[in-house]
């Protein structure tokens, strides 16, 4: 199971981790701590988390979002450093999980984790993660179309999406086909279950919402209607 994230979507609006933390602070690794959150020192965990990146230079430039979480990697670093086996992966659906009990808090696995996933719990001095919401995905009494991650749920544009990612039919594997959807550092040989979607490339026409376009005039009317039409063109192409 696994998540594929649409970045030619994603607004970083940060809907997906402000809902993680409200669900997950109550849930599988509860609690998750948030210390002085308007302070100088500011420290907490957050399982999901928004960057954004300046790509590109002038015309081809763009503003990308780009959220962050575990992977759930088929070969995990973060499994195969752990001394006391509290980091392991379920054979049953592949998710990637901490138990809290055997933690000694020792780090290893986010020194290991490439993609910096792992979150350290001050509090109670255990690692913390992503559990793609155990106690959500599989909670029979919850509607089944609410059965998927908290992060997913609350997406505003619909940028991310939940499903078998082992099922080549499934919808989150025919997307992932569809688009060229690829891992997140392939070359490390981690094997990421997660999937992003690339940004498509700009539009450059008149009327579309990609870069400005140089727009023709329809007619060299110069009148009030004229001049209002064109600048309304001009506006909405943009």
């Amino acid at each position: 199971m696994g998540l594929v994230i649409d970045l030619d979507i994603c607004v970083g609006c940060h809907a997906c981790a402000v809902n993680c933390k409200e669900w997950n602070t109550g849930g599988h690794s509860a609690p998750l701590p948030d210390h002085d959150p308007y302070g100088a020192d500011a420290w907490g965990v957050w399982f999901n988390r928004v960057h954004s990146f300046e790509a590109g230079e002038g015309a081809d430039g763009r503003t990308v979002h780009f959220p962050k979480s575990c992977l759930h990697c088929e070969q995990p670093a973060c499994v195969t450093v752990c001394p006391t086996g509290a980091s392991y992966k379920r054979a049953e659906d592949g998710i990637v999980l901490v138990n809290a009990d055997t933690c000694i808090g020792c780090k290893l696995c986010s020194w290991a984790c490439p993609y910096g996933a792992r979150e350290f719990d001050r509090d109670e001095g255990v690692m913390k993660k992503c559990t793609l919401c155990i106690d959500r995905i599989y909670n029979e009494n919850l509607e089944e179309s609410a059965r998927v991650p908290a992060c997913v749920s609350t997406c505003p544009v619909g940028a991310r999406h939940f499903g078998d990612l082992g099922d080549a039919a499934s919808p989150v594997s025919r997307l992932v086909a569809e688009r060229g959807g690829y891992d997140l550092m392939p070359e490390l040989g981690y094997q990421p279950v997660n999937k992003y979607l690339p940004p498509r490339a700009p539009k450059r026409h008149a009327g579309s919402t990609g870069s400005p376009a140089q727009l023709k005039p329809a007619d060299e009317d110069l009148s009030g209607a004229g001049l209002m039409l064109r600048w309304v063109d001009r506006l909405l192409s943009r």
